[in-house]
């Protein structure tokens, strides 16, 4: 999929949120810079969050419990090791989590997960791929 511009990634995560339940992750891989958060953003703002949105980079764990699912949205940027997550205490059911930089928490976590990865595209567009487990089938792509 072709994310063209951050509108349209904004897009793209309102419309992931009307899909999103308690217990959903939803992870966000690519490098640094190529809207992992924008798409973040999308899906807290189609949840209908109106507040501030900051990025978790520094807090790891940024926690919007007014929302319905609630969200935690992480950012395992600044994390050395992936014996480092079970200090966060990521293991919440009634909550989604949508997390930045999966793979610094190791390639055995979170096996459920909707797994999106962002790439750099021509023209300043992004190149959006998935790996959609069992429990997303009839929800991705989203409508």
């Amino acid at each position: 999929m072709i994310i063209k511009d951050e509108a349209a990634a904004s897009s793209l995560g309102s419309d992931l949120a009307k899909a999103l339940r308690a217990g959903d992750v939803i992870t966000l891989s690519g490098p640094l810079g190529v809207g992992k958060t924008t798409l973040a953003r999308g899906i807290l703002s189609g949840l209908g969050h109106k507040g501030d949105m900051p990025s978790p980079t520094f807090a790891l764990v940024q926690p919007y419990d007014d929302l319905k699912p609630p969200v935690w949205h992480v950012d395992l940027y600044r994390l050395e090791d992936p014996s480092e997550l079970e200090e966060l205490g990521l293991d919440v059911r009634d909550t989604a989590l949508i997390v930045e930089w999966p793979e610094r928490a190791g390639a055995a976590s979170w096996p459920q997960a909707l797994r999106l990865s962002l790439e750099f595209a021509e023209a300043g567009a992004r190149r959006l791929t998935a790996k959609v487990p069992p429990s997303w089938q009839g929800r991705w792509p989203p409508q």
